[in-house]
This record gives structure tokens, sequence and C-alpha cells, in this order.
């Protein structure tokens, strides 16, 4: 049996560049250095101009955490993610204090372009948790 060890989320973007930055600046990634080029500029500066700014990936820089991977596409979204991104904040709190933990992380995630879409409140078979949408729409939670 094969054992997978790194694998990347894919996510389907107009802008792949403007995301793949918000998704550095919410979880601490870094844009990947383009292979075979010593700027981003001269990487796009290589491609025709129908295919410049077509992706983008970033990646997390302790080497942990999946690659993201940004790609552009002509349609929008239209319907909820299949698949979301889960950003853990309140690992370990309870009731007021977890609460106030993803409310913190809710507010510095809107000031970086995200929007609060609803909150989940706990019950007895579910945590707290806030579902946001990141700058382009795509779903994710603050939990």
């Amino acid at each position: 049996m094969a054992s997978v060890k790194h694998f990347q989320v894919t996510f389907d973007c107009a802008e792949p560049e403007r995301v793949a930055r918000f998704w550095c600046d919410v979880l601490g990634y870094v844009v990947s250095p383009p292979t075979g080029f010593s700027t981003w500029d001269d990487y796009e500066l290589s491609l025709p101009p129908e295919r410049r700014g077509e992706w983008c990936a970033c990646v997390d820089p302790t080497g942990v955490g999946p690659r993201l991977f940004f790609q552009r596409v002509p349609e929008g979204k239209v319907v909820k993610n299949r698949v979301h991104l889960d950003v853990r904040v309140g690992t370990g709190l309870v009731g007021d204090e977890r609460l106030a933990a993803l409310k913190a992380e809710s507010a510095r995630l809107v000031a970086l372009g995200a929007t609060e879409f609803r909150v989940l409140l706990a019950d007895e078979e579910n945590e707290s948790c806030i579902v946001m949408q990141d700058v382009e729409g795509n779903e994710f939670c603050v939990d």
C-alpha cells in the first residue's frame, strides 16, 4: 500500500495571486519561489500574455502544512464548496474563552478581506465555529 507523504490543496479562482496572498496572511505561509527563475516577474515575462497570472502557490515555511495551489478558471463560484479549510484557533478552549478566540480571529481575517458568513454556536454534537468566506467567496471555518 502506498503511503502519501505530501499533498496540496487546490483552489479554482479568478485571481490566483490575490487569493494566494490572502491565505499567506491567514496561515503565515509564503508564496512559493518560481522554479528555474530568479523572480516571479522573470517567470511571468517568460509566458505569453494570456498565460500570465494563471496560477500561484504558497507553502508553509516550516514545511509542516500542505502546499496551497491557486489556479485561474473562467467560471465563477456558484455553489457551496465541497471541501474547505478549517482555521483552528480554539483548540483546547471551552465556553466563553473559545468564542472570544474565534471572534478575535474572525476580526483579524475580516481586516485581511474575509467576510464573516455565519456563527454556529455549540450544541451537544458540535463545537462553535464561524463560517467565513475568503476574498473570492470560498467558504472556510474558524474553529
